[in-house]
């Protein structure tokens, strides 16, 4: 245990130093870049991962000075660490902050941005280098692009580099995503664009590659003979609270699926890359995308289930039905819950269903890949007491609890044969002593260096929404026919459950 905190302590220490840079932030007054994104800043220059010349910019659509700004951000920070703050660090991350008033609507004040960006780049020797960071609402990302390329801050000149963050969701459907991608792609080049999802800045989930292809005993199984079935489960226990305008637009398969549940997907079911670097791994989680089959409404509808919570408890908290949140239509058909079945149209992966499912307000918060590994023959038991083997199961936990588990058959002591399930266990939590991490800092950190292996390319966004299409069409044109209620604090739907009853299969119990 001492030797790997050793090499832990080893692999920050000698992790690459970012370039000097601009940290710009549209949206700072947000919720986002409060939670989020300055408390990932502060963990990396708490482990001194930031460029030793740096200067975050805080851009606001209304006046305020770099101390009102300074303050609003420690108080932030204070509320939303995940770690204990230490003030010396957090004054001096903050003491380069300033703020900056600009609107896309004003396109004036995007000049003044510009002035105002050149002079901080002089007193701060950041080297021209400048990294935007949208945390805004997703119809705010091509008028801000927009600007930022009129007036020329995406331009790449004399070595130095630009970068644009854009935080999901990416677009509402296929049509929108290809739109937003061409607008993006107008002014600034694929190597620019960074779409962040804070998903695949989790321990687990980069880990899934490494559990894939750094050890021999799992990749030659990891296939269509020896695979029944995948499922990978994001489950919520909030309900959308004071989210109801933005949630009854989106919905639990816009919001999740796309980006959340088909990283996971691409990652699962990629083929090894050639080498471990951006482009090869970004290739073959876009080309699995885009294996998934396309479905007609017809198939999409038998292939998913949609669901809405009613009223429940969850713990001591308890939660009204939707249709009762503040700015939710009364007669809304928008989904709180969505379990889809798909299947990849490839070698490796013919046959072989994969299970998503997602949902607000369950009996416990979860994410989860489970993958089912097909039954071993058990002929030779049948004249012992044992009539059915468990299920065996990798499952790779996400949250709450961030780690791998293998379940398998094994003897119970005594002298006749009776077979129980066993659960072998590692939770990153025992082995390695990290310092709790808000997801985003590896993300954040990878931006500064170009490296962009965890964030996903235009095709492969485009890909995502082509395989969610039908089941968007196919809903709408339902109405609220199929709509499913649960329970607040239950599992979900009942449908869900049939869903995979009827190929004679069954959900992971939730806990």
């Amino acid at each position: 245990m001492i030797e790997t905190e050793k090499r832990r302590a080893s692999t920050i220490q000698d992790a690459k130093k970012p370039d000097a840079c601009a940290f710009v932030i549209f949206g700072v007054t947000g919720d986002l870049a409060h939670r989020l994104v300055i408390p990932a800043l502060y963990n990396l220059a708490a482990t001194n991962l930031l460029p030793e010349h740096f200067c975050i910019v805080g851009v606001a659509r209304e006046a305020m000075s770099d101390d009102e700004l300074r303050d609003s951000l420690m108080k932030g920070l204070r509320k939303f660490a995940t770690r204990q703050v230490d003030e010396s660090i957090a004054e001096q991350l903050l003491a380069c902050v300033s703020c900056v008033e600009a609107d896309p609507k004003e396109p004036a004040s995007f000049d003044g941005l510009k002035t105002k960006l050149e002079a901080l780049e002089c007193s701060t020797e950041s080297g021209g280098n400048r990294l935007f960071y949208l945390a805004t609402p997703p119809s705010a990302f091509a008028p801000i692009a927009n600007q930022l390329g009129r007036v020329g801050l995406l331009k790449e000149d004399n070595g130095s580099w630009s970068r644009l963050i854009v935080e999901k969701p990416f677009g509402t459907d296929l049509k929108s995503a290809k739109a937003l991608n061409n607008d993006l792609l107008k002014i600034a080049n694929e190597q620019q664009i960074y779409r962040i999802d804070h998903y695949l800045g989790k321990e687990t989930v980069q880990n899934i590659l490494v559990l894939r292809f750094a050890n021999g005993m799992f990749e030659p199984i990891w296939n269509r003979n020896h695979i029944d079935h995948v499922q990978i489960t994001v489950d919520e226990k909030l309900g959308v609270g004071h989210r109801g305008s933005f949630y009854d637009a989106t919905g639990a398969l816009r919001d999740m699926v796309p980006n959340h549940l088909f990283q996971l997907l691409s990652l699962v079911a990629m083929e090894p890359p050639a080498k471990f670097e951006a482009n090869a791994v970004r290739s073959e989680k876009a080309e699995v995308l885009a294996a998934i089959q396309t479905q007609t409404q017809d198939e999409a509808l038998h292939n998913s289930v949609r669901g809405q919570y009613t009223g429940g408890t969850i713990g001591d908290v308890t939660i009204e039905d939707y249709l009762k949140t503040e700015n939710v239509k009364p007669d809304s058909t928008t989904e709180t819950y969505a379990a889809l079945k798909l299947t990849i149209d490839n070698w490796r992966w013919a046959g072989v269903p994969f299970y998503l499912r997602t949902g607000k307000a369950l009996g416990i918060k979860r994410t989860e890949v489970a993958i089912k590994f097909k039954r071993a023959p058990f002929a030779m038991f049948r004249d012992t007491p044992v009539e059915e083997l468990v299920e065996n199961y990798l499952v790779i936990g996400v949250e709450p609890t961030e780690g791998i588990a293998l379940h398998f058959n094994t003897k119970v002591p005594g002298p006749s044969i009776a077979i129980d399930g066993v659960e072998m266990t590692f939770r990153y939590k025992d082995y390695f002593k990290a310092e709790p991490a808000t997801g985003y800092e590896t993300l954040i950190y990878d931006c500064m260096i170009g490296d962009n292996i965890l964030f996903q390319r235009a095709d492969s966004v485009e890909a995502g929404w082509k395989a969610v299409q039908p089941f968007l069409d196919a809903w709408k044109a339902a109405g609220d026919s199929g709509l499913a209620p649960y329970k607040a604090g239950s599992e979900g739907p009942k449908a869900a459950d049939d869903l995979l009853k009827r190929d004679g299969r069954r959900w992971r119990v939730l806990g």
